[in-house]
């Protein structure tokens, strides 16, 4: 059940007034702070209150015959994020042949409920979005720049 498209319009202009560069996209908003874009979508949630979901695109893809290295780093990283997950999405590119191994993005994801739209729950929202970002690139880049960690 998607949230009324003016509370996420709400959610869209509260975060251009906290200096965010926020533009609407198909069902959601991309949120732009520097170089990182966060896709932020909104659904009522049937209790009250509307769920956010965050999606960071870093730009990492992992092949398949990597997985068993991967999953294991992602495991022991996400151990370690309070804000978000990593994931894995397998990447549908039609122009590959069917013989090309399959691919898949590392994807950051959060979630979070506000029991409304007021100040302090935009507010909320405003500081969780800036510690997804923030942690899950951190600890993404600490591992790929460090000794040890992801190897795709």
């Amino acid at each position: 059940m998607t949230a009324p498209r003016n509370e996420l319009q709400r959610i869209m202009r509260a975060l251009e007034a906290s200096g965010l560069s926020v533009e609407a996209v198909e069902d959601g908003a991309l949120v732009r702070d520097g170089d990182s874009r966060v896709a932020l979508f909104a659904d009522a949630d049937h209790r009250g209150g509307v769920i956010v979901r965050l999606h960071l695109d870093l730009d990492l893809y992992v092949e398949e015959d990597a997985l068993p290295d991967i999953l294991m780093g992602m495991n022991l990283l996400n151990q370690g994020l309070d804000y978000g997950t990593l994931n894995l999405d397998p990447v549908d590119d039609e122009d590959l042949g069917e013989d090309a191994p399959l691919t898949f993005a590392v994807l950051g994801r959060a979630v979070l409920w506000l029991r409304d739209l007021g100040a302090e729950e935009l507010e909320r929202l405003r500081e969780h979005l800036r510690r997804f970002e923030a942690e899950v690139t951190e600890a993404v880049e600490r591992t790929l720049h460090g000794g040890k960690g992801l190897s795709a």
